[in-house]
C-alpha cells in the first residue's frame, strides 16, 4: 500500500520561503513514476502547480522560477522549495504521485488525475 505523507507547511509573510517535504513509502520502485504537487484554496478548484518523472520537470507558469520541485530517491522523498511566496499561494498542498511506474503526460499535468496516489495535505499560508 502507497503512502504519502507531505510536511513543512505553515504561515509565513509574503515574499517568505517555505520548503514542502513528502514522503512516498514504496518510491524507490518506481523510478519513472510521475510524481509532484498540487493545490487548493477554499472554495476554488484544484490547481496543478509542479511535476516531475525520470525525464522532465514541469512547473505552472504561476510559480515558474518561484518553486523548485526535486527528488531524494535515497531518502524516498520529494521536495518542494517555494520562494517568493505571495499571498494568493495560499492553500493546501498536497503530494500526488501515479499509480502505476508511468512518465507524466499533459506536460505533468496527469499529476491531477483523482485516481493518483496523494497524500492528506499540508496548509500553506502567506500573509
Amino acid at each position: 500500500h502507497v503512502q504519502l505523507v507531505e510536511s513543512g507547511g505553515g504561515s509565513v509573510p509574503a515574499g517568505g520561503s517555505l520548503t514542502l517535504s513528502c514522503e512516498i513509502s514504496t518510491y524507490p520502485y518506481r523510478l519513472r513514476a510521475c510524481v509532484g504537487w498540487f493545490r487548493q484554496a477554499p472554495g476554488k478548484e484544484r490547481e496543478w502547480v509542479a511535476a516531475l518523472d525520470e525525464e522532465d520537470t514541469w512547473y505552472a507558469g504561476s510559480v515558474r522560477d518561484r518553486f523548485t520541485l526535486s527528488k531524494d530517491n535515497a531518502a524516498n522523498t520529494l521536495f518542494l522549495l517555494m520562494n517568493s511566496l505571495k499571498p494568493e499561494d495560499t492553500a493546501m498542498y498536497f503530494c500526488a504521485a501515479h499509480r502505476s511506474n508511468t512518465l507524466c503526460s499533459g506536460n505533468g499535468r496527469s499529476i491531477l488525475y483523482r485516481d493518483n496516489h496523494r497524500g492528506q495535505g499540508t496548509q500553506v499560508t502567506v500573509s
